[in-house]
């Protein structure tokens, strides 16, 4: 049986996506994935059209190890591979084509678990938002937008999530979301992002949610969204835990949406302003230098997607520092993340 809907949510990284996936989760016919990385990890568009029994094989294994271990755990997709020989038995003949291997496996695992409609909650299938449409003509795309400076924030953050909750993350991952980590970077692709789904804002399989609309009037932005899937919204969907923030430790027991996560950024700058607040202990802020940063590479689409900007002026020593240092940074972060790259010169063009 063909899928009759198919969901990406997608979006920059740190901007809301895992959130919007767990709402829609919460939804009697949606089964929200972890991150799987289908696109341009497991498999760039650029790549054979065609798998062979084997390809197919280690590429189903892939899939189930990174769905029932999490993407981030590093775990042993040859222990799935019996499991994966079965579940190629629906695809009847080989060659297979990668794009129907995916979509049968989000069928497969989505029915496994009660429900009728797939939802992939990858952020950096923004960049491949025209492959997901072209390839499935039955997806519809929720792109999550969020304040630069937030996400900066947040990715700045990021490496803590060790200690916030995500006890299960690997050193390894621990160390590569603190190398990956520089201002221009993060702000660059930023840009690319926004400018990656901006292309479709015309088109009616793809809605942009504001990470900010969806914490202030939660209600209404999920209903809008409901409508745009075509699914009745109900008030269980926002009941969600509230886990996964880069500058707060989870609460899994507390559920619904959190309005204060909400520029973060503005908080802590002026908790930095005022030092001797007990909420300003330990937290960790953007510099003037680091905003200035993010709203001189993106002043043009902050604009357009109306996040306003302050007047700052940036430590001259720390810009220099900063733009010295880029280079070298880059590097070693496209070194450290070599083994999430199907295909370099695709993935280079797509996200820098």
């Amino acid at each position: 049986m063909k899928l009759e809907k198919m969901l990406f949510v997608v979006g920059n990284s740190r901007s809301g996506t895992t959130m919007m996936g767990r709402i829609l989760g919460k939804h009697s016919d949606i089964y929200t994935f972890g991150e799987l990385h289908f696109f341009g990890q497991l498999w760039s568009p650029a790549s054979a059209s065609e798998l062979h029994q084997q390809e197919a094989e280690n590429l189903a294994a892939q899939l189930f190890c990174i769905q029932r271990e999490g993407y981030r755990t590093h775990g042993k997709p040859g222990s799935f591979l019996e499991e994966s020989r079965s579940f190629l038995s629906e695809l009847a003949e080989f060659p297979a084509t990668p794009d129907r291997l995916f979509s049968t496996f989000l069928q497969y695992e989505t029915g496994r678990n009660g429900k009728t409609i797939p939802c992939d909650q990858t952020p950096r299938n923004v960049f491949y938002i025209d492959d997901i449409l072209r390839f499935y003509p039955q997806a519809k795309i929720i792109n999550m937008i969020r304040d630069p400076r937030d996400v900066l924030l947040s990715q700045k953050q990021k490496w803590k999530r060790r200690f916030l909750g995500g006890t299960d993350m690997p050193m390894k991952e621990t160390f590569r979301d603190w190398i990956n980590y520089h201002p221009i970077t993060i702000s660059r692709i930023w840009r690319t992002a926004v400018t990656a789904a901006d292309r479709f804002v015309d088109n009616e399989r793809v809605i942009s949610i504001y990470f900010e609309k969806l914490l202030a009037h939660p209600e209404t932005t999920v209903s809008d969204v409901c409508q745009f899937i075509g699914i009745d919204y109900a008030a269980s969907m926002l009941q969600v835990p509230q886990v996964g923030s880069s500058v707060n430790t989870d609460k899994p027991d507390q559920l619904g949406i959190n309005p204060t996560r909400a520029n973060n950024w503005q908080i802590r700058q002026n908790m930095k302003k005022s030092p001797d607040l007990p909420s300003a202990k330990n937290q960790r802020t953007l510099s003037s230098t680091e905003i200035y940063i993010s709203q001189k590479i993106n002043r043009t689409l902050m604009a357009k997607h109306n996040y306003v900007p302050i007047s700052i002026r940036p430590n001259i020593l720390s810009l220099v520092v900063n733009v010295l240092s880029f280079p070298m940074k880059l590097a070693v972060a496209f070194f450290c993340n070599l083994d999430r790259i199907k295909n370099i010169r695709e993935t280079l063009k797509r996200r820098l």
